[in-house]
C-alpha cells in the first residue's frame, strides 16, 4: 500500500517547500522506491491558468494538458515520474466536485459540510494522485500542502491530511514541516521562536511533525537544533538544517547527509536499498566547473518576477551544463525597448523571446525579433516569441506592412496570427472550428505531435517528428503561409492532425540560427537529458561568441599592423 509524506510550511511563504519535497522524493527514488509528488493549492481558482504570472509565477503544463502549479516543474526535473492532472488540485476543484455531487443527489439529502464531505473529497483526490488501486500505484507519495500553517484557506487540507494518519493506520504517514530560522543581524544570532510557534500551531491543528526542515541563510548549530527539539517535541535527529546554497541541485545531498531519507524510511517501516546520489554529485560538479560562459537576453514583460520563467531558466541552464558552459541570463523588459535603445541587445550572445499574453510589451518583442534577424544573433522564440517573429517577418520581408495578431489588433488588415475561428477562407467565409469564450478551457493544451520538414534546422534537432507541450490560443493563420514562404520564411513543422504551424525558421544560408516554436519545450527539459532545442540554441550562442571573439582579435591585429 502507498505510504504518504505530508510536507507543510510555516512562518512565511517562499521558503522552498517545493524544492524540499522534490529533493526528498529524489533521495527516496535513489533508494529504489517508486515515488510521486502531489501539490495541494488552497486558492479557489480551479487552476492557475487564468492567474497573472506576477501573482502566481509560471504555469506548468503536463503531457495530459493540465495547467498546474510551477512546483510540478521542480518535481519532473528532480524525479523520473511524469506529472499528470491528478498531481495538482486546488480548493476550487474540490468544492466544484463536491457541489456537482450535491446537485446530482450523491449525498442522499445530507447536509453537506466541510467535515466530512470536503475533507473526504480531498483524501480521495490525494489517493487518486498516488494511483492507489491502479497499476500506477507508487511506494511513496509526497504531498505538498500549499500555503502557510495558520492560513484559514489551508485548514481543510490540513484537517484532511490529519485524518489520513488515523484512517491509514500506524507507519503509513509522516509529517515534514518546513520552517524559518531568521538571522537577526543586530543581535548577531539565529532566532528559533518563529519555529517554536509554527510547530505549536501545527500541534493545535492535531498534527505532530516528525521532521522540521529549518531554513536559514546558514547552517543551524547543534545548540539551536537542540533548543528547537526541546520546544517542538521533535527528536533532535528530526531537526534538519536547510541553509542557502548556490544551486538547488545541492539540496538532495544536503538532506541525505543529515539522514532525512533514513528517518522517513524508519518512520514508514520501509526497507530500502542505500541511497545512490552519484548522479547528483556529478551534476553539481558540472555546475561548479563550467569551461565557458554565455550571455542570454530574455526579452519579456514579466521580468520583475523570475518565477514567471522558472522552467525556461532551468532549461537554459540544463543546456549550458550539456555544453559545459555557465548560462548567464539577463531580463530585458520588452515594454521599454524602442528603435532608440534596441542596440543594447548587441552585447548578448543570443536572444530569446518567451511566451506571454496581452498587448503590453509586444512591439518591443517584435523589435527584438527584427534586431536578431538583421544582426545575425541566434534567436529562439517560444509560443508568443514565434508569433512575433512571424509578424515581424510579414511586416518587413513579405510586404504586409500592417500585419499583426488579432490578440493585439482585432481589426488588423493582415491577421497573420489569429484565433482559428477568425481565419477567413479565400471566399471571405469564416472558419468555425473551436470557438469558445471560456478562457480557462480554450487553449490547445498538453502534448501533441507534429511532422518535421527534412533539410531544416528543426529536423537536425528533432528528426522526423516532434512531440511537445502547448499552452496558447492564437495560431499562425494558414492563409498567409504561402506568402510568408515565398518571402523566405520556412514553415518547418506542422501538426499531424490540424496542419497548424508549429515551427518557423530562417534558412541556414540566411541566418546562422533563427527559430520560433509554438509549443513550450522548456516543460520537458531535465538536468539529466537537457533538451535538444535548448542544447542546439546554446551551441549557437557559443559559436556566435567565438566568431565575435575571433573578429575582435583580427581587428586588433590589423590595428597593430597599421
Amino acid at each position: 500500500m502507498t505510504k504518504f509524506v505530508f510536507v507543510t510550511g510555516g512562518v512565511v511563504s517562499s521558503l522552498g517547500k517545493g524544492i524540499a519535497a522534490a529533493s526528498l522524493a529524489a533521495i527516496l527514488e535513489s533508494r529504489g522506491l517508486k515515488v510521486t509528488l502531489i501539490k495541494l493549492d488552497p486558492y479557489l481558482n480551479v487552476d492557475p491558468g487564468t492567474m497573472s504570472p506576477f501573482q502566481h509565477g509560471e504555469v506548468f503544463v503536463t503531457d495530459d494538458g493540465a495547467e498546474t502549479d510551477l512546483d510540478l516543474g521542480h518535481y519532473e526535473r528532480f524525479i523520473t515520474t511524469k506529472m499528470k492532472k491528478a498531481n495538482n488540485f486546488t480548493t476550487g476543484q474540490i468544492y466544484k466536485s463536491v457541489l456537482e455531487k450535491e446537485r446530482r443527489g450523491d449525498y442522499l439529502g445530507k447536509t453537506v459540510q466541510v467535515i466530512p464531505h470536503v475533507t473526504n473529497e480531498i483524501q480521495d483526490f490525494i489517493k487518486r494522485g498516488a494511483g492507489m488501486g491502479t497499476d500506477a500505484e507508487v511506494d511513496v507519495a509526497i504531498v505538498e500542502v500549499g500555503g502557510t500553517v495558520g492560513d484559514i484557506e489551508s485548514l481543510p487540507f490540513l484537517e484532511a491530511v490529519r485524518q489520513m494518519s488515523l484512517r491509514m493506520g500506524p507507519n503509513n504517514t509522516a509529517y515534514v514541516h518546513l520552517t524559518y530560522v531568521p538571522w537577526i543581524a543586530a543581535a548577531g544570532e539565529l532566532k528559533t521562536k518563529p519555529t517554536q510557534h509554527t510547530a505549536q500551531k501545527l500541534r493545535e491543528i492535531g498534527i505532530q511533525a516528525d521532521v522540521l526542515l529549518c531554513r536559514a541563510d546558514r547552517a543551524i548549530p547543534d545548540e539551536e537544533r537542540e533548543k528547537i527539539s526541546l520546544f517542538t517535541n521533535v527528536p533532535e535527529w528530526g531537526v534538519i538544517s536547510m541553509w542557502d546554497v548556490d544551486t538547488i541541485y545541492k539540496v538532495p545531498r544536503m538532506l541525505h547527509q543529515q539522514g532525512l531519507d533514513g528517518l522517513i524510511c524508519d518512520k514508514l517501516r520501509i526497507n530500502a536499498q542505500p541511497a545512490n546520489l552519484k548522479r547528483w554529485d556529478d551534476l553539481v560538479n558540472e555546475v561548479e566547473h563550467p569551461k565557458r560562459e554565455v550571455n542570454i537576453a530574455i526579452s519579456g514583460k514579466y521580468t520583475d518576477l523570475s518565477d514567471s520563467y522558472k522552467s525556461l531558466n532551468e532549461a537554459l541552464r540544463h543546456a549550458g551544463l550539456h555544453n559545459h558552459a555557465r548560462v548567464n541570463i539577463e531580463y530585458v523588459d520588452s515594454e521599454t525597448l524602442s528603435t532608440a535603445n534596441i542596440h543594447q541587445l548587441a552585447k548578448f550572445d543570443a536572444i530569446l523571446v518567451p511566451g506571454g499574453f496581452g498587448k503590453r510589451g509586444v512591439e518591443g518583442k517584435i523589435l527584438t525579433a527584427q534586431f536578431a534577424r538583421e544582426h545575425q544573433l541566434p534567436y529562439l522564440g517560444i509560443c508568443l516569441g514565434m508569433q512575433v517573429a512571424t509578424i515581424e517577418y510579414a511586416r518587413h520581408k513579405a510586404g504586409l506592412t500592417h500585419a499583426n495578431s488579432t490578440e493585439f489588433e482585432p481589426a488588423t488588415d493582415h491577421p497573420v496570427i489569429a484565433l482559428i475561428e477568425e481565419w477567413q477562407d479565400a471566399d471571405g467565409s469564416i472558419q468555425k472550428r473551436s470557438a469558445s469564450s471560456n478562457l480557462g478551457g480554450t487553449m490547445r493544451l498538453g502534448a501533441q505531435s507534429s511532422d518535421v520538414k527534412r533539410g531544416t534546422l528543426a529536423h537536425e534537432i528533432y528528426g522526423d517528428v516532434v512531440t511537445e507541450r502547448h499552452r496558447h490560443r492564437y495560431e499562425a493563420n494558414v492563409n498567409y503561409l504561402d506568402q510568408l514562404g515565398e518571402a523566405g520564411l520556412v514553415i518547418s513543422a506542422l501538426t499531424q492532425r490540424e496542419k497548424l504551424t508549429e515551427i518557423v525558421e530562417l534558412p541556414r544560408s540566411v541566418h546562422p540560427w533563427y527559430i520560433g516554436v509554438q509549443f513550450h519545450p522548456e516543460f520537458k527539459s531535465t538536468p539529466w537529458d537537457g533538451h535538444p532545442l535548448f542544447i542546439s540554441y546554446i551551441q549557437a550562442a557559443l559559436a556566435h561568441q567565438s566568431a565575435n571573439e575571433t573578429a575582435r582579435k583580427e581587428a586588433l591585429k590589423i590595428k597593430a599592423v597599421a
